[in-house]
Order: structure tokens, then sequence, then C-alpha cells
């Protein structure tokens, strides 16, 4: 492997300005660049590249089906390509919609971890959700769900870097599991999931909060109230349908007032405590008395701690009440977040954000809001047809190199992921014990599943590098919020530990790739094929062709041939990984 440690040791010195600065400029672009505006979508009838032709078979080509794979999974991988191609686009996420939840849940995989530990909650950890995670992103058929899942979680954020939530196992990863259950369901009720997750409450400090007290000063508490609008529904500004701004001037969505009024709803809500109301009782408001299934059963309304108070809020008036109603006050309060006109344009763009490009065109983004606001039959906030939206554009099926506005950076979680899905990669204990957390900078990845630092996750969605070619061009370029020279490093040097021969649970299957070693052009190709779509530059195909040649096969010793076999498949894995061909998403 010493031919690999040299070939990586400069990789690892050129790749911090690749990232750096490279990947800016795959990002950014002149604003009087030609070539910089997204594509305009096909004519009535024209095909997209990739898809069939009216009329003609349902056949999509390997690139493109590896293309539309890093956008709607973890990563592409023989087996997926193979059944995009065979089934088109449509019917792919179809059958994807139809998949049925896992039979494990996350929740069920920490029970059974709780016994393995012999009923000790306090042996649990973040890392064994990190087990579970990872379980089911590599391993799962319902591909499109679980990355689905993922961008949901970076938009209704809760964090295990909170210690307030590290003690949580099982709570956060039912918090997971709810994402799920609702990732293809209605954002009305995916909305009111979060509200009511007891780790939400914990997380945002709606748990337990309090009606006002005019005696104390007391006031309800307004995180929740702010959140719920700022990040998980309306956003801070008044929006068009293509997400521009409604005014010149940005109008702000919301004030004071109505977090303050907001708040008041929020009031009243604590942990389960069974389906008998008169066991909801102060000892249980205030979480003294455990039961065993409060860290995942949604939150319960205490009448005693709800304000009857007169709440306004966002153009809407709860009337002052003599009797407190909890959840007839959160079904009205939701009701009028899920029916602003923001909702649209505000989740759809992130998750256009999230899983195909950082800078959608306003034409895109209405058409994934109007999916949202109906999804043809007259139904709002169908989730199904706002990933079909946001996967089946003209502007995300197009593939255009040449546009330097198209594309997203991948983030690091991403590119752990889509070397695992690509080369099979199999747990002998069955449980990926060698992930854990990986959020440590300086060794890993800078991020980890469910511990974003703040509620704003890992990076912002309006996020532009400073004084960058991206920030020139008055792009954004989220990932990169991660980027400097210490993460770059950090992840150059941890993919190589996964690529280079090991003695570890997880282990890569490159059975396919060795049987190409003799044949560098091939070997390339393939690896290029699975990790990005057949988009490597012919100069950057080149020079890792030269890089993978210049492994010499030994004449006649089996072990060394080997060896060398090995060596040139991992150079040609490590180089395409480091590239920023690969670090930009297309």
């Amino acid at each position: 492997m010493k031919s690999l440690q040299r070939i990586t040791k400069s990789t690892v010195r050129l790749s911090v300005e690749a990232l750096l600065v490279g990947v800016l400029v795959a990002c950014g672009g002149s604003k009087d660049d030609s070539s910089s505006s997204s594509p305009p979508p096909p004519a009535a009838g024209t095909p997209t590249p990739g898809a069939p032709a009216p009329n003609a078979p349902v056949i999509v080509a390997k690139p493109d089906a590896s293309r539309f794979l890093a956008q709607a999974t973890f990563g592409a991988n023989d087996a997926e390509i193979a059944s995009v191609g065979t089934m088109g686009y449509s019917a792919w996420i179809t059958a994807q919609f139809n998949k049925p939840l896992p039979a494990t849940s996350h929740r069920s995989y920490i029970e059974q971890m709780a016994a393995y530990y012999d009923g000790n909650d306090g042996d649990l950890s973040s890392a064994n959700f990190q087990e579970s995670y990872w379980a089911k992103a590599v391993t799962g058929d319902d591909v499109l769900r679980q990355r689905a899942t993922f961008a949901l979680s970076q938009i209704f954020v809760i964090s295990t870097a909170d210690a307030s939530l590290a003690e949580h196992t099982q709570g956060v990863a039912s918090y997971y599991d709810m994402l799920a259950q609702h990732t293809f369901g209605n954002y009305r009720d995916l909305l009111e999931a979060v509200t009511l997750h007891p780790m939400m409450g914990i997380y945002l400090t709606s748990l337990r909060n309090q009606k006002e007290d005019v005696a104390t000063g007391r006031v309800p508490d307004e995180n929740y109230a702010r959140e719920i609008m700022q990040l998980f529904s309306i956003g801070l500004h008044e929006l068009n349908n293509d997400g521009s701004y409604r005014t010149g001037t940005p109008l702000e969505t919301y004030d004071t007032a109505d977090i303050q009024g907001l708040a008041k709803v929020f009031t009243g809500w604590s942990w389960y405590a069974g389906p008998n109301l008169a066991s909801r009782t102060s000892r249980r408001f205030l979480g003294n008395d455990p039961h065993a299934e409060r860290d995942w059963r949604p939150m319960q309304s205490y009448a005693a701690y709800h304000s009857v108070s007169e709440k306004k809020f966002l153009n809407v008036t709860i009337p002052a009440a003599s009797t407190p109603d909890g959840p007839g006050d959160l079904k009205i309060a939701l009701d009028a977040l899920f029916n602003h006109p923001n909702v649209g344009p505000f989740i759809g763009k992130q998750l256009i954000q999230r899983m195909v490009t950082s800078n959608p065109s306003p034409a895109y983004v209405g058409r994934v809001a109007a999916a949202f606001n109906n999804n043809g039959a007259g139904v709002r906030g169908d989730m199904k047809a706002v990933f079909q939206a946001v996967l089946m554009d003209p502007e995300a099926r197009t593939y255009n190199p040449a546009s330097t506005r198209f594309g997203k950076v991948r983030e690091p979680v991403l590119r752990l992921a889509n070397l695992l899905r690509a080369f099979k990669a199999t747990s002998e204990s069955e449980r990926y014990t060698n992930i854990g957390d990986t959020d440590n900078a300086t060794s890993s990845l800078s991020q980890t599943p469910m511990k974003s630092p703040t509620v704003f996750n890992f990076f912002r969605p309006g996020f532009t590098p400073p004084n960058s070619a991206a920030a020139a061009a008055g792009l954004v370029a989220p990932e990169l919020q991660l980027a400097n020279e210490v993460s770059v490093a950090g992840y150059l040097n941890y993919i190589r530990t996964w690529i280079a021969p090991a003695n570890r649970d997880i282990q890569l299957d490159f059975t396919a790739e060795l049987a190409l070693a003799n044949d560098p052009a091939a070997l390339v190709d393939r690896v290029n094929l699975l990790l990005m779509a057949g988009q490597m530059s012919s100069a950057v195909r080149t020079q890792i062709i030269a890089a993978v040649a210049g492994r010499a096969l030994p004449a006649s010793d089996a072990t060394a041939i080997a060896n060398a076999r090995r060596d040139r498949v991992s150079i040609a894995v490590m180089l395409t990984m480091a590239s920023p061909d690969y670090l930009i998403q297309k």
C-alpha cells in the first residue's frame, strides 16, 4: 500500500485547494457567462435526455440512471442502476413510494441493543443509532425513502449535539422513524407529528411549556413558536410561488406579536402519561413519574397548564376561553401554518437544494410549489407529489455539463454513503459498528446524521462562501459551510482508511473492480459510472488512468500481483472521490 499512501498524501495537499478553489469555481462562474443559466425546460413532447422516447420501450442509459440515483438515493450501485434502467424514472419512483416501512425500525433496533446491554439504558449512546442509521442507508431497499427522510431531518432538525437529547437514544431513534413514516404522507400530518414529538419538545423547549402567570411575570416559552415559523413552515419573508420575494423589499412573514401569540398555543404539552385523562397529573407534566413509552409517544395536553387567554398570530385570532383546549388550539395554529402560501416554495426549494441543486431556477421552485399546493387531485401538502416534482422536473433530469449554475456540493455523509453503497459494503456483525460519530473535522467527515451543531442544520440554505466566485455570481453553496483546510484533509484521510484493506467489521466488495484491474481505463470507467454517473472530465480521467497504470503489475509472484491489483482499485476509487469532478453533483 505504499504506492497508495504516496499518492494520497499528495492528494491531500492538492485537494485542499481543489475543494476551496476549484469547487467554488464549479459552483460559481461569472454572472455574464452565457452558459451559467439553468437549461430551459424542454418543449412539450421533447424527450428528456436519458428518458425513453414516446411510445418506445422504457430504457434509461446507465449514466443517466446513476445520475438520477445520486439525487434520489444515498448512491448508485449495480442493482439500482439496472432497476432504473429497465423500469424508467417514474415507474421506479412509484415502486419506491409503495415499499413498506422497514420491518425493523430504528427504535426497535435500540430496544434490541438495550436488551443486549441487559436492560441498562445507560449503556446506550448515539453510536447505537448510527449503527441502525448506516445499516438502513447501505442495505435498505426503500432507498428513496431513506434519502428523502435524511433530507427532511435537515429541515426538521433535532440534534444529539444537545446534551439534553444525548441521553434519549430511543427517543431520537423514534423521531427519525417518525420522519420516515411521514416522508411520503401529507405535510400537515408531518408538521403535527414533529410538533408533538417529545424529542422536539425537549430540543426546542416546548415540553412542559406553561401558560402565562401575571402574578409571577411568567410568559410562555417562545422558542418553538419562532422556529416552527422560521424553519419548519413559512420562513422569514413573504414569497411568491417561485420563491422570489413577494415585494421588491423583503416583507417579514411574522413579528414579535405573532411569536408571543403562537407561543400560547404550545403551552400545556408534556410527556405521554397513558390514555387515561385522569392520570395526567402535575408529576407527569413535570416529568417526575416516567412512563415506559414517553420517549416516543406524542406529547399529551395537560389542561391545567394551557393558556386560555386570547391568541393572535398570522391574522388568526383564537378567542379567550373559559375551558382550556390544547388540542383544539393546536389544530387551528397548524392549519393556519399549513395553508400559508409560503410553505410550498419555502419547503420545496429546500428539498431541491438537499437532493438536486443548490441554485434552482424560480421556474423549478414554482413547479415544485405548485405540486405542493395541488397534487393534481385537489390535495394540498402531498409529499409524494412534492418529491416526484423535485426529481422529475426537466431541470433535474437534463444534464448540461457546461452549466456553472446547476449542481450541488456532495455533503460529507453522502460521500461515505456513496462509497458504501457502490461497493456493496457488508457488516460481519450486521451492526455496522465501524462508523459511529463522524463529526470530527480532523479525522472524519465534519458531519454526523442527527448531530448538527444547531437547529439551523449543518449548513444554512443561503450560505455563500465569502469572497468566492459563487458569491460574485450571486449563488449559494450551502455544503461549503463545512469546508476548510482541516475538514478537507480530514475527509480525504478518512476515506483512505475505508478504501485501504483493513481488519474491520464493515468491508467493501471490490470483486468487480479487481476483475478490471489489468485494464486501467475500464477500471476507471466503472468507478466513474458508480460514483460520478460518467461525468468525469477527460482531463481527470486521463490523470487517474495514468496513476492507476503507474502501479505496475509484477510478472509472476501471485501474492504481489494480487496486492498490486488491489492497489490499482484503491488508487482509482481514492482519486475519484478526491476530485472536484466528484465533489460536485450535477
